[in-house]
């Protein structure tokens, strides 16, 4: 008796987007300065900081030796990020 069954193609279903050239990601880095805003500059930026932000906020201010305020906007958090990334050693280029 011979078994009949096919397995399916790993590329069924997505031919059309393998044919179009486009992709998600990069292998190198972009360095274009113009994809990163201000926080000052962003919609969102008077909202309540994410829960992830508080977090990581929390771990480099912590790590800093600094005590930061809780009640911050998204952009207030970014900022405090960005200078305590660089103050800690964290984050990019690190």
């Amino acid at each position: 008796m011979t078994d009949e069954t096919s397995t399916p193609d790993m590329n069924d279903g997505m031919n059309d987007a393998n044919d179009s050239g486009e992709t998600l990601g990069a292998t190198e880095p972009v360095e274009n300065p113009s994809l990163e805003k201000d926080p000052s500059d962003w919609t969102t930026g008077e909202e309540p900081m994410t829960d992830s932000q508080r977090s990581y906020l929390d771990t480099l201010a912590k790590q800093a030796g600094e005590e930061i305020s809780a009640n911050l906007t998204k952009a207030e958090a970014s900022e405090h990020i960005d200078r305590l990334q660089a103050a800690t050693g964290r984050g990019q280029g690190s």
